[in-house]
């Protein structure tokens, strides 16, 4: 059997589920080589000012390695953060047919991938865009830089359209190219028999002062500026001075602007905060609104996987051109709206055409559409270059 070596930092929601799947359809054997020991059962996150210790698990059904890492300042936020000098020994003694690396930038990734380069394939996966491309100096030279890291790689395994784009941008050719489309376990946020998602929603939204008819728009993730939540505050505080019945804002999640966002909403009461929330209650938030908003002006939202995790919900989407995913998954007015992403009169006039029933609709056709969008779609792509 063909053996498969994945390096990527830490257990996360949207990895480890496939790489379980890869393990359990048995047709590879695989190995994860997490880089960042310190995260083994938590993560401290700079941004969001939180530890964070997912409540599902990620360590089950595949095998993997924690190898000990070095850093003084351990973690994904700078290139030395991660520094694994057992990394490339332990790959080797384990004699992989391939190697599926997650992250040139880091200080033991890259060194990988140069260390393996003409002697195992070396993978890439990542989900950059040019979605934040400026022209100017500083974007010729960072397009010359990677167009030197991307010589030490035999394939990319691409996300989407726009990542697709900006590797091609960076001289990896289209025989290199594979789509391994970015995806969440959608089953997890999927109603069922055993999970009527529905229904307690419904219950906490009377907990939270909300009736069937509120119109309620939310926005769950960190409060940091590329972001947008206080962009969104502001837009719907201008739509609700139109219209007849006011729209409620949902903001989940915790962060920087978290002061400044209770400051602007302190005397508005439809706009409520709500501290984070784990894993296993995000398929009963997703369904506390009735569209869901992403407003990032980036730079740095790539994709935007909660956008894949609403529409799992059953819920459309409003996002801005600077989300990653908007031009892949987004049908405008099927399942949900992009508007440019500096242009509040957009998304006002977005807020004053959308309606409960409708929004109802579109969020079914959003749930069928996101189901194209799975797990069992990468692992196939990974399993046929073999």
């Amino acid at each position: 059997m063909k053996k498969l070596a994945i390096v990527t930092t830490h257990p996360i929601q949207y990895y480890a589920p496939w790489f379980k799947l890869l393990s359990e359809r048995n047709k590879i054997e695989v190995k994860v080589f997490y880089t960042w020991s310190q995260a083994s059962e938590e993560v401290k996150d700079k941004t969001f000012g939180k530890t964070i210790k997912w409540d599902i698990p990620l360590l089950e059904g595949y095998t993997y390695e924690f190898i000990n890492n070095i850093s003084e300042d351990p973690g994904t936020h700078h290139k030395n953060g991660i520094d694994c000098p057992q990394l490339n020994d332990k790959i080797s003694t384990w004699q992989p047919d391939a190697i599926l690396i997650f992250g040139w930038y880091l200080k033991s990734h890259l060194s990988a991938m140069k260390h393996f380069k003409g002697k195992t394939p070396v993978w890439f996966r990542g989900d950059s865009t040019l979605l934040d491309d400026s022209p100017g100096l500083k974007q010729v030279l960072r397009k010359y830089y990677l167009t030197y890291i991307y010589r030490y790689i035999d394939k990319a395994f691409y996300v989407g359209s726009q990542n697709k784009a900006y590797f091609k941008s960076v001289g990896v050719k289209d025989s290199q190219l594979v789509l391994a489309p970015h995806a969440i376990d959608n089953a997890r946020f999927n109603d069922s028999e055993t999970n009527n998602y529905e229904a307690l929603a419904l219950d906490w939204r009377n907990e939270l002062g909300y009736t069937p008819d509120d119109l309620v728009v939310l926005f769950a993730g960190k409060f940091e500026s590329k972001k947008q939540p206080d962009f969104l505050l502001n837009a719907v505080q201008k739509a609700n001075l139109s219209r007849k019945t006011p729209l409620k804002l949902l903001l989940v999640g915790h962060g920087p602007l978290e002061d400044e966002l209770v400051t602007l909403s302190e005397n508005d009461s439809n706009i409520k905060i709500i501290p984070f929330q784990n894993q296993s209650k995000m398929p009963i938030l997703y369904r506390l609104g009735n569209v869901f908003c992403l407003p990032s002006k980036g730079p740095g939202e790539t994709w935007g996987l909660a956008v894949n995790e609403a529409m799992a919900s059953s819920r459309p989407v409003i996002v801005s051109n600077k989300v990653g995913c908007a031009s892949d998954v987004i049908q405008s007015k099927e399942n949900g709206y992009v508007f440019n992403y500096d242009n509040e009169n957009e998304l006002i006039n977005i807020f004053n055409e959308i309606l409960i029933s409708e929004l109802k609709i579109m969020g079914e056709q959003a749930q069928r559409n996101i189901a194209q969008w799975n797990f069992t779609k990468i692992v196939e792509s990974l399993e046929g270059e073999f």
